[in-house]
């Protein structure tokens, strides 16, 4: 490994930052826990951005025009984003990421050590190095976004070892093998794969090299039918079935599909209707919600109904990590569509797992409006 800085805690001067105003109120995984347990429910490595989101407008910058937002926010994004989700449900968190040795690096690791009580020991600072920025521009329920970043630091943020945990989200690349999800598999770290669009065309399976290790791979309809050369979702997930024990492919507005090969489970959720502001980050949120049912250990459809929760809540807020539901947007939406007349009955049982996990006292309405954190302010002398 490339000698590098790394920080440990919080410069001299620095003013926290907003964040959630309480911990996880729920640990999904209190009965589960032993003496003998990883530190750490689950692993992450990859880039973090710093994420700045205008919100509050009408349409499309036009070109040409100077446009105003009503509203903006800063937040890490990247990797943040599922880092920050997992967190917010209650998992013991560990990222492995290289943080920019300059104010928005600095804004970036308090944010997510500070704000939301992320593991950084395996992260570090890389001196001289510029965070990548990424101005995301939220209207018409869609999302514009113009990232700027320097050459990175060396291949690596992943340790030689990655620490022990339950748990690594890995993101596949297509001809390429991060070594490190073999070491974390060969310790029991259970692998939850997520892909994104092969630019080279190729949708080539094969050049999944790492999807081997994978316990679960979650990738989107689209995603899914490239890679298998299927013409329908369902027929996908069963196809990509044959190369790992579960599959769950997201279907946008219409849910999700999964299959549990070692059980012979097959699960379909619809998605639940919301009104859109924002789908930043929502892919991030739906893999934290899958990934803290299986962990939990809960059904199949379980899973999948949480996980298409998590990521309704999250697009009727703006920006990727900031939006990251926790508990507490989960117990009131719970309370409140327990409460809407006519509701019906079917699609409430859905979601009556919920009742045994969300607390019974009363809870902040919903929907809820988190503070959005910005960088902060000058300390006074």
């Amino acid at each position: 490994m490339a000698s590098t800085g790394k920080r440990t805690g919080r410069r001299a001067g620095r003013e926290p930052v907003a964040g959630p105003p309480c911990p996880a109120q729920i640990d999904p995984l209190a009965a589960l826990r032993g003496p003998d347990d990883p530190a750490w429910d689950v692993y992450l490595t990859g880039t973090v951005f710093l994420d700045i989101v205008f919100t509050g407008l009408d349409c499309a910058p036009v070109r040409g025009t100077e446009t105003w937002a009503r509203g903006m926010g800063s937040s890490p994004g990247g990797v943040a984003n599922m880092a920050t989700a997992l967190a917010r449900l209650g998992l013991r968190t560990s990222l492995a990421a290289a943080f920019g040795d300059d104010h928005y690096g600095e804004y970036c690791w308090d944010a997510l050590e500070q704000g939301e009580g992320i593991d950084l020991s395996p992260s570090r600072t890389v001196p001289g190095w510029h965070s990548p920025v990424t101005v995301s521009m939220a209207y018409e329920g869609e999302r514009t976004m113009v990232s700027h970043g320097h050459e990175p630091p060396p291949e690596e943020p992943a340790p030689d070892c990655p620490p022990r945990a339950r748990a690594a989200v890995a993101s596949l690349t297509p001809g390429r093998s991060a070594p490190w999800i073999a070491q974390a598999a060969r310790k029991g770290t259970r692998i939850f794969g997520d892909v994104g669009w092969d630019d080279t065309g190729a949708w080539d399976l094969a050049g999944l090299h790492d999807l081997r290790y994978c316990e679960a791979f979650l990738p989107n309809a689209a995603e899914a039918m490239r890679y298998t050369g299927t013409d329908t979702p369902r027929a996908a997930a069963h196809a990509l079935a044959e190369h790992v024990p579960v599959v769950v492919v997201t279907l946008g507005a219409d849910g999700a599909y999964a299959v549990d090969r070692r059980t012979g489970e097959t699960a379909s959720v619809p998605a639940i209707e919301v009104e859109a502001l924002d789908p930043t980050g929502a892919g991030d949120v739906f893999v934290a919600g899958f990934v803290t049912g299986s962990l939990a250990g809960w059904p199949l459809a379980d899973r999948l109904a949480f996980a298409g929760l998590t990521a309704a809540l999250s697009v009727q807020e703006f920006g990727g990590s900031l939006s990251a539901p926790g508990w507490a947007e989960i117990a009131g939406w719970w309370r409140r569509v327990q409460s809407v007349e006519g509701q019906e009955p079917s699609a409430l049982r859905r979601y009556g797992f919920l009742a045994g996990l969300v607390p019974e006292e009363a809870v902040r309405p919903w929907p809820l409006r988190r503070a959005v954190p910005t960088i902060g302010f000058r300390r006074s002398a």
